[in-house]
C-alpha cells in the first residue's frame, strides 16, 4: 500500500546485495574497495568488463544490472564522489562522453527518449556513492509494463554481451580511443 494516492514504492534489493558484496559488506571507502575502480584496474578485456570507451580522464561502461537494455554509465577514471571535485578537463570529457553515449544509444536503439542523470550521494540513491557516475538510459513508451508492475521483474530483451557489441559498434570511431 502506498502512502499517497498514485504513488507506490519501488524496491531494488538486488542492487544493495551486489554493491555490498563487492565492497565486503560495507560501502566503498577507497579506490581499492570500489567496484568501478576494481573493474577498471582488472586488466580484463573491455568486452569482459563491458567498457565501451576509454578516454584520457573518463570511461563509459555498461551497467551490469541495467534498468533497460543499453543502460550505460560514464565516470571519471579518478576515484571521486563529488561532481564539484572534477577538474575542468575531466568535467569537459565526462559531459562530452555523456553526449556521445546518448548519440550511440539513439543510433543503436532508436529509443523514444533517454534519461541522463547522476545520484550524488547515498541519500540521493547512489548505489556506489564514492565514485561519481552518470547514467544514460534509453527509454520507450510502455517500457515499464505489467510484468514490471505486477511481477516485480524487468524483462530485458538483450544480453550484456550483445548490448556491448551493439553500442560499441554505434560509438563514433573518432571518439573510441582518446
Amino acid at each position: 500500500m502506498s502512502d499517497s494516492p498514485g504513488l507506490g514504492h519501488l524496491w531494488a534489493g538486488w542492487r544493495n546485495e551486489y554493491v555490498s558484496s563487492v565492497a565486503g559488506g560495507s560501502p566503498p571507502q577507497s579506490e581499492h574497495e570500489c567496484v568501478f575502480c576494481r573493474i577498471l584496474a582488472s586488466g580484463e578485456p573491455d568486452e569482459v568488463t563491458y567498457v565501451l570507451w576509454r578516454g584520457r580522464f573518463c570511461v563509459a561502461v555498461l551497467n551490469a544490472y541495467p534498468y533497460n537494455s543499453g543502460h550505460l554509465m560514464v565516470m571519471p577514471l579518478r576515484h571521486i564522489g563529488d561532481l564539484e571535485s572534477l577538474e575542468p578537463d575531466e568535467s569537459a570529457e565526462l559531459w562530452q562522453a555523456v553526449t556521445t553515449g546518448v548519440r550511440a544509444l539513439k543510433a543503436a536503439y532508436a529509443p523514444g527518449g533517454v534519461n541522463v542523470g547522476a545520484n550524488l550521494g547515498r541519500a540521493a540513491g547512489a548505489g556506489v556513492p564514492d565514485h561519481l557516475h552518470v547514467h544514460c538510459l534509453p527509454r520507450w513508451g510502455g517500457d515499464t509494463n505489467f510484468v514490471t508492475t505486477l511481477a516485480e521483474i524487468r524483462v530485458l530483451p538483450e544480453s550484456l554481451p550483445a548490448t556491448w557489441e551493439r553500442l560499441r559498434a554505434a560509438w563514433p570511431r573518432s571518439d573510441r580511443d582518446c
